[in-house]
């Protein structure tokens, strides 16, 4: 895994061992970043559920001003770390060390941008996450919220929180799906 564009491009980024996170691949995040490229410089950007902290480094290379990366598990926090470390975004990234839920009730931005949602599949966690965000006050109708979750997920119950599915960009084995608050 490596930054696909911007200042950091082509430097490979280190992701946790084992099974618990599933890195984006490369080509999937290269067409995500295609898709937001207008909404990412100068960005609030969040990427929940972490990982190794690619796609918010991805943000960061491409000019976002700053990214929050809330992840749980000890091992891709140290990744996210050593992540930024490497492409040297020590100090535009924050690294919330603490449940997602408990981690964007802890961000204090007046508005947020992207917010980059890619959870454990099973676990209920994609409602959970949007019924929180329902709540939040940075979450304006111009902020963007992408889901990354397997191809057969459904997301009719955005609806229910007040929200509205803008785009689905299927791929071979998931899709992101592209929602903001309704007006």
């Amino acid at each position: 895994m490596r930054v696909i564009a911007g200042e950091a491009r082509s430097i490979p980024l280190m992701t946790p061992e084992g099974k618990d996170t599933r890195p984006t691949q490369d080509r999937i995040k290269e067409t995500l970043f295609n898709i937001i490229q207008m909404s990412v410089p100068g960005s609030i950007f969040i990427d929940v559920f972490a990982g190794s902290g690619g796609i918010g480094i991805e943000a960061l290379s491409r000019g976002a001003k700053r990214a929050y990366f809330v992840e749980n598990a000890a091992e891709a926090v140290k990744c996210i770390t050593a992540n930024l470390h490497k492409t040297h975004y020590d100090e535009k990234g924050v690294i919330l060390k603490q449940d997602a839920l408990v981690g964007l009730r802890n961000i204090n931005e007046k508005e947020v941008d992207v917010i980059f949602i890619d959870p454990p599949y099973q676990g209920g966690f994609y409602e959970k996450t949007i019924a929180l965000l329902s709540q939040l006050q940075y979450v304006t109708p111009d902020t963007q919220i992408i889901l990354e979750a397997q191809l057969d997920e459904d997301f009719s119950f955005v609806e229910s929180y007040g929200f509205k599915i803008d785009r689905e960009k299927l791929y071979k084995t998931n899709k992101h799906v592209f929602i903001s608050r309704e007006v």
